[in-house]
């Protein structure tokens, strides 16, 4: 690997899934994320993996499923549409607790919206979009190092919670071209699926203590049962509620008691000041601008960017809001993380939205003059 290169956002995605061991890769090209699937054409055969394009994107998720219970790492790529059309199956692999890692390039929607341009309208989609209570875990780069380590830590949670993993990127970051080092990450830990031992009693929805059982692979001798529907601990279906509320529980469990080893964020700032400026995705790049926009004005900002947008990083959040006079919000859509941000902020901090869902790019400028017309305005 080359010290330095000049690289895409959707090609790191690509770079950092085959460096975590994808095997296997199932879609359908759809803009803006169709890079990622011309490079997983081109590149996993290279590394003994395989590539097929599916007649839709439901087809797409279900081959990732099934890729997956076999033991092989896979993963699929898409945008808001497409995305819509896998969460059956999505929700299929929560229940089924099946690992498989899914990209999600967004662009201006609803409905096929306007494919070319930036948008980040599926926040709640990625939490929400499948049926029922679960939880899931979504993380959203700012950059296209990091979409890179995103999507290898990706592939470690989804291992390591036997989840779907979500990789909530913009058309801004999927389409971004920057001069990338990546050697820093080249003793990252891959975590490898845990193979369990005992064939005779094996159980794969076992109540252990960590709410993860190992996943054995098909094809290796050892008998279980792979369903949608509420099941017990071998995967027999049942409709016995104690049985179904266990489940749950657990489910939901695995993920929500281990926030802090999930969690990922950033923060800049964040010692306390005026304003505090909460946003995401490629947004955040245009509020490092904005921040440094106030400070010439002298208003003391900081930003707090989630990088694990699900679960959210409450618990630091609740930490340094105090610290500020207000609060803002700033994301492409109508005001979606906003709505997270206001259930955890509390009392007298003010807690307002700037967004953009014309499909153009914030600038920093519109930013800064929002936040300074606050304080004009004595909101």
């Amino acid at each position: 690997m080359m010290a330095t290169r000049l690289m895409q956002g959707n090609e790191a995605v690509v770079e950092g899934a085959i460096a975590a061991g994808l095997k296997f890769y199932a879609g359908y090209p759809i803009t803006p994320s169709t890079e990622i699937a011309e490079l997983c054409a081109e590149k996993l055969p290279f590394v003994g993996g395989k590539f097929i394009q599916m007649e839709d994107e439901i087809a797409s998720m279900a081959a990732v499923i099934g890729a997956s219970l076999t033991g092989l790492k896979a993963m699929t790529a898409t945008s808001g549409p497409g995305f819509s059309l896998k969460q059956e199956n999505i929700g299929f692999a929560a229940i089924a607790e099946v690992p498989c890692v899914i990209a999600d390039v967004q662009r201006r929607g609803p409905s096929t919206g306007m494919p070319t341009s930036p948008a980040q309208g599926d926040v709640m989609q990625s939490r929400w979009g499948t049926h029922g209570d679960h939880s899931i875990i979504v993380l959203s780069p700012s950059s296209v190092k990091e979409a890179y380590y995103v999507t290898i830590q990706a592939f470690n949670l989804s291992e390591k919670y036997r989840t779907p993993v979500i990789i909530l990127m913009d058309e801004v970051i999927g389409h971004l071209r920057e001069a990338v080092n990546l050697e820093e990450y080249k003793d990252i830990e891959i975590i490898e699926r845990t193979m369990p031992q005992d064939k005779e009693n094996y159980l794969p929805y076992q109540h252990i203590e960590n709410g993860v059982a190992p996943l054995a692979p098909f094809g290796k001798g050892f008998r279980f049962h792979v369903t949608g529907l509420v099941h017990n601990e071998d995967g027999l279906p049942t409709n016995d509620p104690k049985v179904a509320e266990k489940l749950i529980e657990r489910l939901v469990g695995k993920i929500e008691n281990n926030k802090r080893d999930i969690v990922m964020f950033e923060e800049k700032y964040t010692e306390g000041g005026d304003v505090l400026i909460i946003s995401f995705g490629s947004s955040a790049r245009a509020c490092e601008a904005a921040i440094e926009n106030l400070k010439k004005e002298g208003i003391q900002a900081g930003l707090f960017r989630p990088i694990a947008i699900w679960p959210f990083p409450d618990e630091r959040l609740k930490e340094i809001y105090p610290k500020f006079k207000k609060v803002f919000v700033v994301e492409m859509n109508t005001g979606q993380l906003y709505y997270e941000v206001d259930r955890i902020v509390k009392g007298d901090t003010y807690v307002g939205k700037i967004n953009k869902f014309n499909g153009e790019f914030f600038t920093p400028c519109e930013i800064a003059e929002k936040i300074k017309e606050s304080f004009k305005n004595g909101i």
